[in-house]
C-alpha cells in the first residue's frame, strides 16, 4: 500500500471518557513528500553557499525560498488536516483534536 492511501489514525479521550479513533487518507502526501525534498535540497545548497562563502544577499535570497518552500508545505498539510482529520473531528464532537490545530496553527504562523 503506497503512503499516499495509507490510512492514519488518530485517538483522543473526549473529557466524558469516550474514546475517539479518527481514521482517514491522507490525500497530499506524495505531494508534502516531494515538497520536502525540494526544500531539503535548497537548504543544502544555502549551506554550501555558506561554506564557500558565498555573497550574503545570494544566500538570504535562497534562505528566503526555502522558507517560503516550508510554509508553502506547511499549508498543504494544514489543509489536507483540515480536510479529513478535522471534518472527521468535528462530527464526532472530538473538541481535543479542534483544540490541539488551535495549538499547531498558533505555532506554525
Amino acid at each position: 500500500m503506497s503512503q499516499e492511501n495509507k490510512p492514519h489514525t488518530h485517538t483522543h479521550v473526549l473529557p466524558d471518557g469516550t474514546v475517539v479513533r479518527h481514521a482517514h487518507t491522507h490525500k497530499n502526501t506524495k505531494a508534502v513528500v516531494n515538497r520536502l525534498a525540494r526544500a531539503i535540497g535548497h537548504l543544502e545548497k544555502v549551506k554550501k553557499m555558506v561554506e564557500n562563502g558565498e555573497d550574503c544577499s545570494d544566500v538570504l535570497i535562497q534562505l528566503s525560498a526555502v522558507r517560503s518552500a516550508i510554509n508553502n508545505t506547511g499549508k498543504l498539510i494544514l489543509k489536507d488536516h483540515l480536510e479529513n482529520c478535522i471534518v472527521d473531528a468535528a462530527k464526532s464532537g472530538d473538541d481535543e483534536a479542534l483544540e490541539e490545530l488551535s495549538r499547531a496553527i498558533d505555532r506554525f504562523v
